[in-house]
């Protein structure tokens, strides 16, 4: 199969590395020529046989609005367009409906997998019509984890991204609860290994995990976190996880108090966010802050 993949940073460049493993045929295109295979998105459109795929990895908001507008004046009808990027879910239907027009087919796709997934495989919840979502299958299947787990039509329109945006609160508040139990041990008198308990917790108890794992690398290169500011960015799932928990009348206290948690290492150089800026960095390569010496 051939597809068009716009945007190619740490997530987009490694899966068109994967993609490509799976033996087939990516079309690249990045503002940075340095990455792409082709230096516009007309090209792309143009490189590709028809019915043409385009898997857009954008960041939410403005861009992927831009990307999709343009793609609806290149694009041919019968094509179809991926989101694979971390936007809104309520934008899948703008964007769904936009295509339609054209007759071109939209399927969102939450992809969770970060630094890792070039090698473990990206956990892939996706939504749409029933034949989009076959047009783009074989894709789907390069990119997952091996075996029978790991992807899901989760339903209609928005329902991948919306999927994706509550796998995300989760996370938020396993991380928060890490680091506090972090914290605490550091801060207890008694306790004189803290990144050997962690490591401790590896084997046998209901709490190991991948984030734990991680945990424990982030330990190993920096033991008591000194190169670590406590700050830590939040990218906008978690704050709408919990405005869609009001408007559905979902308690989510974990959740919630975990956002809250992120907004308050912006007015201190709060401990636990040194452990939530180290396993951020470790699943996701995302950036962090060095301690002011």
């Amino acid at each position: 199969m051939e597809l068009g993949l716009v945007g190619l940073g740490k997530m987009g460049g490694n899966m068109r590395e994967r993609i490509r493993r799976a033996d087939h045929t990516v079309v690249g295109y990045d503002r940075d020529p340095e990455l792409a295979d082709v230096h516009s998105l007309a090209e792309l459109v143009q490189t590709l046989p028809a019915p043409r795929v385009v898997w857009v990895m954008v960041p939410a908001g403005a861009a992927t609005q831009a990307t999709v507008d343009e793609l609806g004046e290149l694009l041919s009808p019968g094509d179809v367009v991926v989101d694979g990027g971390n936007s809104r879910w309520s934008d899948d239907e703008k964007h769904a409906e936009e295509l339609a027009a054209k007759g071109v087919g939209f399927v969102d796709c939450g992809v969770s997998g970060g630094v890792w997934g070039l090698r473990n495989g990206y956990a892939l919840m996706y939504g749409g019509a029933a034949e989009h979502v076959a047009v783009v299958q074989p894709i789907f299947d390069a990119l997952k984890p091996e075996g029978p787990y790991g992807a899901v039509h989760a339903g209609k329109v928005g329902a991948g991204h919306f999927a994706k945006m509550v796998h995300n609160g989760i996370e938020y508040a396993m991380m928060q609860s890490f680091a506090e139990g972090w914290e605490l041990l550091e801060a207890a008198e008694s306790v004189t290994d803290v990144r050997e308990i962690f490591r401790s917790w590896q084997e046998g108890t209901v709490i190991r995990s991948w984030l734990l794992d991680l945990a424990v690398n982030a330990l190993d290169d920096d033991e008591h976190l000194d190169e670590l500011r406590g700050y830590a960015a939040d990218s906008g799932e978690g704050r709408w996880t919990v405005e869609a928990a009001i408007d559905n009348a979902v308690p989510l206290p974990a959740i919630t108090a975990s956002l809250f948690a992120r907004f308050s290492s912006r007015q201190e150089d709060s401990p636990q966010m040194k452990m939530i800026a180290a396993l951020r960095h470790q699943f996701g390569g995302h950036a962090v802050e060095n301690a002011q010496r």
